[in-house]
């Protein structure tokens, strides 16, 4: 086993702990901190919030497992599109509209990077 592959085994390995030690947390003690508990929909909210981040943790899989590169660019686009759908649920949670503004620049880098993997994935130049 070359040294690159250790490295990259132990990389997956910490991810995949911090990830599970996340979901615990998760299913341990929800977000509830995170909301006024005056909000009538604060259950919606947290219950979005935890499918959003199981959402998430499976675009991940997707993307170390993926198959194929262009299923690997289909789940970064997918993991884009929850992220700037986290950001606007935070948003009516907190009351804090800088949450909207990190999802639109979050959504216009996923679009850029995206086409630009996929441009890269097809053997072209970016200027073609």
């Amino acid at each position: 086993m070359k040294k690159s592959d250790t490295i990259k085994l132990a990389r997956w390995c910490i991810g995949a702990i911090v990830l599970i030690g996340m979901l615990c947390i998760i299913i341990i003690k929800p977000f509830s901190d995170l909301f006024s508990h005056e909000l009538p929909y604060a259950g919606f909210v947290c219950r979005a919030l935890h499918v959003i981040i199981l959402a998430c943790i499976l675009c991940l899989y997707r993307i170390a497992r993926g198959p194929t590169g262009a299923d690997r660019i289909v789940a970064v686009d997918i993991l884009g599109i929850m992220v700037v759908g986290l950001c606007a649920v935070l948003t009516i949670t907190t009351g804090r509209s800088w949450y909207i503004d990190i999802g639109i620049a979050w959504a216009l880098q996923s679009f850029i990077s995206t086409l630009a993997l996929s441009k890269y994935l097809e053997g072209r130049n970016f200027d073609e």
